[in-house]
């Protein structure tokens, strides 16, 4: 799953305005690249496999809370899973969104005030889908 691809509407532009496609160069080598982030690098990419680990280690207590119930567990206990489940993935939507202000916001910051104006718009809306939830 990938939710680089789209924006609050649906359609493909947050990738494309967060990370546009330029040539893979070092850095200091184009004038025009400012940080890594002109090269397509994510927020996230230091953290990649941490991030992978604790997303099998969710994906196991989805796997669990299926077994509960074919097991027929007792629903309270069911529950209690749930909600462990959906605090790790909270806790994981918020490192992320944390890596992207770091990473993203920071980098819009250097380009001016357009760029954050962008940037911030889109981290709302972001958190503002994060609390529907």
């Amino acid at each position: 799953m990938t939710t680089t691809d789209a924006d609050t509407s649906g359609t493909p532009a947050a990738a494309a305005a967060c990370h546009s496609e330029r040539p893979k160069t070092a850095l200091g080598t184009d004038p025009t690249t400012v940080t890594d982030h002109d090269l397509g690098i994510h927020g996230y990419a230091k953290q990649k496999d941490a991030h992978l680990k604790r997303l099998r280690r969710i994906e196991g207590q989805i796997r669990g809370l299926q077994r509960m119930l074919e097991e027929d567990v007792y629903c309270i206990d069911i529950l209690t899973q749930v909600s462990a489940s959906t605090k790790g993935l909270q806790s994981f939507g918020l490192q992320l969104l944390e890596e992207h202000l770091r990473h993203c916001v920071a980098d819009a910051a250097v380009k001016g005030p357009e760029a954050i104006d962008e940037k911030v718009k889109e981290a709302t809306r972001a958190i503002e889908r994060m609390l529907r939830t």
